[in-house]
């Protein structure tokens, strides 16, 4: 059988139970210093978007609001209009970053629709292609990805300096 190394998921394995008792994630990120470190990659006035920690595909962004609000009815104005003018913002900076040949867009509401969060709202954007899918998930419980969240995070950073310098 041959191993599949991925060292960085033992720190998600030896605090999963923590996670669930911590301050929501999507209130204490913005409320630290370093973007980089938070993985915060643009704050808009009421909304921002933050690489996930955990993605589905190298490039999985989320949109969410400072809010912390559960709801998506719950949203003013505002913060709706941020979040999906945020999302497209997001989207036009993978394509022109990483090129997928599609996306998944979601939001979960509640712990019944698989929110991890369920008290924050938050628009996950998941970059997608062409056998992007294969055994590994199915056979090994594994997803295989190409690259560092770090490396990611840096490529999508300049990528939306890059369209917000041109005017979005």
């Amino acid at each position: 059988m041959e191993r599949l190394w991925r060292p960085w998921r033992i720190n998600y394995v030896r605090n999963i139970e923590s996670l669930r008792d911590e301050q929501c994630i999507f209130c204490s990120r913005p409320a630290q210093d370093d973007d980089a470190q938070s993985l915060i990659l643009y704050r808009g006035d009421t909304t921002y978007i933050i690489m996930n920690l955990y993605p589905y595909n190298t490039g999985h962004v989320m949109v969410t609001p400072y809010r912390h609000v559960g709801e998506l009815e719950m949203l003013e104005e505002g913060e709706l209009k941020e979040l999906m003018d945020l999302t497209s913002l997001a989207i036009r900076a993978i394509k022109k970053d990483m090129s997928p040949q599609g996306f998944n867009l979601g939001i979960n509401l509640g712990k019944a629709a698989g929110a991890g969060f369920d008290e924050h709202v938050h628009m996950h954007i998941v970059p997608r292609w062409q056998g992007d899918t294969n055994f590994m998930p199915v056979v090994g419980d594994s997803k295989v990805m190409p690259e560092t969240i770090a490396d990611t995070y840096e490529r999508l950073r300049k990528s939306l300096e890059s369209l917000l310098q041109d005017g979005m």
